[in-house]
């Protein structure tokens, strides 16, 4: 049995609620939202429990964007942390404006630097989809925190998506 099968976005804690019409809860299937679907994709590969299914909500993917811009992201966060989050969340709740309050919690530096520098790697995406792990990824077109076409490409050929017209980060 798997012991966390939702892991949270940055500067989030227990949103998976937001996802409940997306969302399959069973034994079998681990899901993570944007930071959260990293960890979600590293304990569905490293795991030695039966993992069905894995549902990456908005993953956070960043390899197509310059060092340059993972360093700025940084500096703003390290400068003034309230306001680079402030216009983080902004982002991530559009086109909606849905309140988000209730599942706010500060992220870090070393979360934000971790999100920005990971890389997805298709030979382990690979690996899990060869262990019979169905990947499913939900983009939304309108993603203002992440290039959903880009994430699109280079998912598709591991996994079925979900292209959300209208819908942005939080779907």
């Amino acid at each position: 049995m798997i012991s966390k099968s939702f892991f949270s976005g940055f500067c989030f804690f227990n949103e998976s609620e937001l996802f409940d019409e997306y969302i399959i809860r069973n034994d079998f299937t681990i899901s993570g939202f944007s930071y959260g679907a990293i960890k979600a994709f590293e304990e569905a590969l490293n795991t030695q429990d039966r993992v069905d299914k894995l549902q990456l909500f908005s993953p956070a993917f960043f390899q197509n964007f310059d060092e340059k811009f993972k360093r700025t992201q940084l500096m703003y966060f390290k400068k003034d942390e309230n306001t680079y989050v402030q216009t983080f969340l902004n982002n991530v709740i559009y086109p909606s404006n849905k309140d988000i309050s209730k599942y706010f919690k500060l992220g870090t530096a070393q979360e934000l630097e971790e999100l920005l520098t990971y890389v997805w790697n298709e030979e382990k995406l690979q690996k899990l989809v060869d262990k019979g792990v169905k990947i499913e990824v939900y983009l939304g077109a309108d993603d203002k925190i992440i290039d959903s076409l880009k994430v699109k490409e280079f998912f598709q050929k591991f996994a079925t998506i979900y292209y959300i017209k209208e819908k942005g980060h939080l779907l």
